[in-house]
Parts: structure tokens; C-alpha cells; sequence
């Protein structure tokens, strides 16, 4: 029996029974779009989790330490010589930018400083930014504009830092503020005092004036670790160039770190995030303590793929009930067809193309149901997204779609929906295929 003969007439005998046939077909898709729906929640809340590490501009850094400054469990687990560990200077910089892939190589600077606007002054932690952080989502609801440049002095002040210097921090647009803070300078390397130590660094009050162009509502991740959330911020070469004692400094001099200029982290950015395990890898063989989101985003991604096998499991529960109603309405077509069945295999069809008729019957369900169910579940996601949108933006929150359907999930619901229908009808065929035609005749 030809291809086109079995699906003809396969959809002929399917169409004799509508409601039977068209209740068991909306049970698959009811199954599939359930299916659908549990699996494209999971995709779509793993691709935003993915997109905002994406947008936030910490996906494509490689934060470097040295490991003379890994502590306590993570020392021992390393077993870190801290001794004879490379320091992270000004020589280990250069290297870095030398690698391949690597876009820039920023020091990480956090410092305590004083900020004067008025007759008001307010301590604060002061970080440096380099220009790439103002593409990143932290900086979406600027008011007023980034910096023009790595070496302005110019500074964009957090919110909240803002309304304690003006309750309306608009104002503050354009205005100057001074920032007071303690400027590291190098001593003599070749001096020594009585005790026979290095000549170590000298640390003196100094005053900058910076002209505040921004004021943001969110806190860029800047990598500096619990206690350095700043709340101004500068171009990361205006930081550099005020040369502005850190709270690692003194732990450098106690060291005997203070010959040369010392960092407590460098920030990698990577020019491709498909590189940045390649970096990081390399960073570790040069002797430094090397992390990058990388190592959080691969636990993201085994915490999803359980949490989708989960929500698969449970979508797959209706599909199964479906089958269940596949193999009823075949078994009852087969009680019902006997006569049908005797004359088919009278004028000569054998017991395989008995088998292929149940078999299309099936497939046709199949096909009908998954893609009816793949259209449900696509409209619920719609909804969804719909009603989400409409929370977030009463709660004056960004909106966002928790609920995505890639095409290989379309396609793959689909062939699902078959496999399990012509698994379903194995033992209908079977049954069928094994009428006596003299019996089935003769059945009234």
C-alpha cells in the first residue's frame, strides 16, 4: 500500500469517528501544550537569569589576585605558598594586557574618601570605573550622562549618596563637589630606618574637584567584595592618576610590597565571553588566584537543567494520559472495523499493512495534537508574558519575558507528540494485524 493510499485513507476512517477521534486528538494536545508550557518556563527564566549576567557587563571579567592573598580555607585547600606567590604589580599588568583575547586590564580601586558639595561633607567609599562599565544595564536609568573620558574629573554619584548632599539630587547636575582623600606617595626604596626596613611610603591629605555629570539609581558589580559598594564613582584613570591610598596599602608595607606599584585585584575584560574560560585558564597557570562568573553561571546552569528535567517530568505526566486514550480509541476502532479489517486482508493486504493503517491512524493524532498543543502553549506563554508585563510595570519594574518557546522545543514537542502516539498504538496494530479474515467476515 502506497504512502499517500495509507495516510488517505488512514484520515478517511479517523474522520468516520469526529468526536471520538477529536476528543483523543485534544487530549494530546492538551499533553503537549502542558509539556510546551512547564519546559519553555524553565527555558525563558534561564535565558533572562542568562541575559542580565550578560547585560551586567561581569559575564566577559576575569577578576586576578595574587595568592599571597587567598585566605583561610581556600588557602589550605590550595595548599598556597604564600612566600614564594607572584605579586600582582605593575609587571604582571603588562602581562596580562599581553594575552590574547584580552580587551583592557583595570585595577580594582576602592578608597574611603570625603566628599564636600556646600557647607555638607559625607565619608563615602569612592571606586574607579573604566569606560566599558557605562554600556552595562547598571547604567540604564543614568540621569545625566557617563564620563567623556578615562582621565576626566568628572564623577557619577549613587542615588542615595546624592539625597544626603541635596534632597533633590537633579540639582546636583553640572555642580562641583571636592573630594578629599589620602594620596599614597613612594618612598625612598633605598632609604632604611633604624630598624633596617625598606623606606616604605608616605601618606599625604590632598583636595580634587570633580563635576558630577550622572546620578545612578543602581550599583554597578565593580568585583571589590563585601565592604567596597561604592557610592561615587570616577574614571578608573582619574583614580589612578590621584594615586589614592587603598586599605591593602598598608598590608603591602607590612609585607615589604612597597618597591614597586602593587594591586590588590585586576579586572580582565575578555573581548569575547566565549574566551573568557580560555583566559581564566591561562591567568591560573601564570601563578595568580583567577574567578570569573563563569564559575557561579556553570552551578546556574546545572540548577536549570535539573529544574527543566523536573518540569519536563511533570509536563509529560498529561502526555501520557493522552496515550492512554490513544490506545482506547485504536482498540475500540479495532472492535468496530472487524468486518473492515476481514475484507482489507481478503483482497490481499498482509498483516504489515494492517499494522502501517493503525500506525498513520496514530501518527495523524499525533501530528494534529502536537501541533494544536505547541499552539496552546505558545498563546499561554503569551499570556503570561502579557500579565507579567502588566505587574511589572505597576510595580515600576523593567519588564521581562519569563516565558520563551525556541523553535527546537516547537519541533521537538511535535515529534514527541508522535513517538508517543505510535507507541501508543503498537498493541491496537498488533491486535488488529492478528484478525482472522474468515472471522473477522463473518463478525456482524
Amino acid at each position: 500500500m502506497k504512502s499517500y493510499d495509507l495516510f488517505d485513507l488512514a484520515s478517511r476512517n479517523l474522520r468516520n469517528s469526529k468526536l471520538r477521534n477529536s476528543l483523543t486528538t485534544v487530549g494530546i494536545a492538551v499533553g503537549v501544550a502542558s509539556l510546551v508550557a512547564m519546559l519553555s518556563l524553565g527555558i525563558g527564566l534561564q535565558s533572562m537569569a542568562t541575559s542580565r549576567i550578560r547585560k551586567s557587563g561581569v559575564f566577559d571579567i576575569v577578576f586576578v589576585t595574587s595568592k599571597q592573598d587567598v585566605r583561610g580555607m581556600r588557602a589550605r585547600m590550595q595548599d598556597t605558598d604564600e612566600a614564594n606567590a607572584r605579586v600582582l604589580d605593575d609587571a604582571a599588568r603588562k602581562e596580562l594586557e599581553q594575552l590574547p583575547n584580552v580587551a583592557e586590564v583595570t585595577p580594582d580601586i576602592h578608597v574611603v574618601a570625603e566628599v564636600g558639595y556646600g557647607d555638607k561633607s559625607r565619608m563615602t567609599v569612592v571606586a574607579g570605573l573604566p569606560m566599558s562599565e557605562g554600556t552595562t544595564d547598571a547604567f540604564d536609568k543614568l540621569q545625566g550622562k557617563f564620563f567623556s573620558n578615562n582621565d576626566a574629573d568628572e564623577a557619577v554619584l549613587e542615588e542615595d549618596f546624592a539625597k544626603r548632599l541635596d534632597p533633590n539630587p537633579a540639582n546636583l547636575l553640572g555642580k562641583e563637589i571636592v573630594l578629599r582623600y589620602a594620596e599614597r606617595q613612594q618612598g625612598d626604596a633605598g632609604a632604611s630606618d633604624s630598624q633596617g626596613t625598606g623606606g616604605g611610603f608616605s601618606v599625604t591629605r590632598k583636595e580634587q574637584t570633580l563635576t558630577v555629570v550622572g546620578i545612578n539609581s543602581e550599583e554597578p558589580f565593580t568585583g571589590g567584595g563585601p565592604g567596597a559598594h561604592g557610592q561615587v564613582y570616577i574614571p578608573i584613570g582619574t583614580a589612578e592618576r590621584l594615586n589614592m591610598m587603598q586599605p591593602f596599602d598598608a598590608r603591602a608595607m607590612v609585607r615589604g610590597d612597597v618597591t614597586g606599584k602593587t594591586y590588590n585585584m585586576l579586572r580582565v575584560r575578555v573581548r569575547d565571553s566565549g574566551q573568557v574560560e580560555q583566559v581564566q585558564n591561562a591567568i591560573k597557570k601564570m601563578g595568580f588566584a583567577a574567578f570569573s562568573v563563569i564559575d557561579a553561571l556553570n552551578g546556574l546552569r546545572r540548577f536549570f537543567a535539573i529544574f527543566d528535567a523536573f518540569l519536563g517530568i511533570f509536563g509529560s505526566l498529561a502526555l501520557a494520559v493522552a496515550s492512554l486514550a490513544i490506545i482506547n480509541t485504536l482498540v475500540m476502532a479495532v472492535l468496530e472495523r472487524r468486518r473492515e479489517i476481514g475484507i482489507m486482508k481478503a483482497l490481499g493486504a498482509s498483516d504489515i499493512d494492517v499494522k502501517k493503517l493503525f500506525f498513520a491512524e496514530a501518527a495523524v493524532m499525533g501530528i494534529v495534537g502536537g501541533a494544536a498543543g505547541v499552539l496552546f502553549g505558545w498563546l499561554m506563554g503569551r499570556i503570561i508574558n502579557f500579565g507579567t508585563g502588566l505587574y511589572m510595570t505597576r510595580m515600576k519594574m523593567a519588564h521581562v519575558d519569563v516565558w520563551y518557546v525556541p523553535w527546537w522545543l516547537i519541533v521537538g514537542a511535535i515529534g514527541f507528540s508522535v513517538l508517543v502516539s505510535l507507541i501508543a498504538g503498537l498493541y491496537p496494530a498488533a491486535r488488529a494485524a492478528k484478525l482472522d479474515p474468515i472471522q473477522a467476515l463473518r463478525y456482524e
